[in-house]
């Protein structure tokens, strides 16, 4: 009797699967047939409400600083180069924070840095709206990147390592396009406060428009579950069925049990991936195509898009010769500024209808196939913009619209969308946050460039000499990404990185 009742419970014992197993488990009908997909849960649902948030304040507050920026230089007195300081202090935070403190996804956990980047980000925030000076400003400019960079794994592997493989593109995607959405919503406000502030002050407020929203994020990160890839990682399995019975928390209940097996790949020691060592694992065997593909076509993308971004307004203004030339006072630079971020703004749409086309089309034609056309399709958009210099008047403003609104349509389709999908994909989970952190921050080596040097080139080699750079490094993207590529449309991560 004994035995059978033994029997009784090793049969009403559920097989231990992997975690990805049970995130994409779908339910059947009584007769077996089995459903199609499983509706996403509560759980699921918030953590992604909550990652989409990092991306809309780097969006906000990035090309924010495009209409900030002219205040910004008139307060303070600044030189050209100090001007690209500015503007690049920001990308070189994220290029450190990105590494530095994302990589510290695979030592203290996800659920930690994704409470810990934002807390970082309010604190830098508030302290640049009250900036007595132009050094603060920098080094509070600088803050406020190091925490967006730790987004941008962290956010990522939130998101990817609670959801199913068949959904992860498209939900991945969808949350990174709210940096689109922020975009438009930083150059929005601050027409807003432009219109309605005239005051060389004004960029404060813009910046302080993002304190209460991201506090508010960091109220509802503590409440998340976190990461059973990670837990289980680590050797803490009962943790790791805890945090994915909280994930998969349903009506009717399903799972009702949950029973992890060990991961596919050997567990490695807190110590063995600690410091230099993780990174170099980066550098080794098939990592190396991996860190590769993740890294360089990235780099190429951010140098167009941080560069186009920040300074359309700019070159929107003085390609088309609706400025005054030398603005000798506050209200003569805010009119200026006020034009500019108009016709930025109706160029920032065609952002969120790339991503829109990227969250569509990604799971369907493949990340690989998509970032090569959207780089082929910037380096048209580019083209274009550079071919308007050789006219004037209506043809010039028309072809130099045309081909910013066809780049940035075709970057959000295609590498800006797909080089952030890639990066959290294509590393083993023990690795999956120093890989997607060393991407963005090589990335971010690229928009940093940009962003210094832009004022100081467009100066000194105009703007259609630069365009037909960046024409160059877009159709480089393109050859890189082909060359090294490693499709992971639909599959499972465990997979991929086993």
């Amino acid at each position: 009797m004994s035995t059978a009742s033994g029997a009784s419970m090793q049969a009403e014992a559920p097989a231990a699967k992997t975690v990805q197993g049970y995130i994409d488990e779908t339910p059947v009908w009584r007769d077996g047939t089995n459903v199609p997909s499983a509706p996403m849960t509560r759980m699921q649902w918030w953590i992604w409400v909550l990652a989409t948030a990092g991306k809309f304040f780097e969006g906000l507050v990035v090309f924010m600083t495009g209409v900030a920026l002219p205040l910004i230089v008139s307060e303070f007195g600044l030189s050209a180069a100090e001007k690209g300081v500015v503007g690049a202090a920001t990308l070189a935070g994220i290029l450190f924070g990105a590494s530095a403190l994302g990589g510290l996804a695979d030592t203290f956990g996800r659920k930690h840095m994704f409470i810990v980047e934002m807390i970082i980000f309010v604190v830098f925030l508030a302290a640049l709206s009250v900036s007595p000076s132009y050094p603060l400003l920098v080094v509070f400019l600088f803050g406020m990147g190091l925490a967006l960079g730790c987004d941008y794994p962290t956010a990522h592997l939130m998101i990817s390592e609670s959801i199913p493989s068949r959904s992860r593109g498209r939900l991945v995607l969808s949350a990174f396009g709210f940096q689109a959405v922020g975009a438009l919503a930083g150059t929005a406000i601050g027409y807003l406060i432009l219109a309605n502030l005239q005051d060389v002050t004004a960029w404060r407020w813009m910046y302080a428009t993002a304190i209460i929203p991201a506090i508010l994020v960091i109220i509802g990160r503590f409440t998340i579950a976190g990461s059973s890839h990670w837990l289980l990682e680590r050797g803490r399995t009962e943790k790791a069925e805890r945090e994915l019975k909280r994930l998969l928390q349903r009506s009717p209940e399903y799972p009702k049990k949950i029973r992890l097996s060990a991961p596919a790949e050997p567990q490695q020691s807190a110590s063995r991936q600690s410091g230099l060592r993780g990174y170099r694992e980066l550098f080794k065997g098939r990592n190396r195509r991996a860190t590769i593909l993740a890294s360089m076509p990235w780099f190429l993308q951010d140098l167009g898009t941080y560069g186009i971004g920040i300074f359309t307004p700019t070159i929107l203004a003085a390609a088309l010769g609706h400025q005054t030339a030398n603005p000798h006072n506050i209200t003569a630079i805010i009119q200026n500024d006020i034009l500019a971020a108009k016709g930025a703004a109706l160029i920032d749409i065609l952002l969120i209808v790339g991503i829109v086309a990227a969250v569509l089309l990604a799971d369907r034609v493949g990340r690989i196939r998509l970032q090569v056309i959207g780089f082929v399709g910037c380096a048209i958009g580019l083209a274009l913009a550079a071919f308007s210099q050789s006219f004037s008047g209506r043809m010039q403003m028309t072809l130099l619209v045309m081909g910013f609104m066809l780049f940035n349509f075709m970057t959000n389709m295609g590498p800006n969308a797909q080089t952030y999908l890639i990066a959290g994909e294509v590393f083993p989970t023990r690795l999956r946050g120093r890989g997607a952190g060393f991407a963005a921050s090589f990335a971010k080596i690229g928009a940093v460039l940009t962003a210094f040097l832009f004022p100081m080139l467009l100066a000194k080699i105009g703007t259609q000499t630069l365009l037909i750079i960046l024409v160059g490094t877009s159709l480089l993207g393109a050859l890189i990404t082909a060359w090294f590529r490693i499709e992971t449309t639909g599959k499972n991560l465990e997979e991929i990185g086993g």
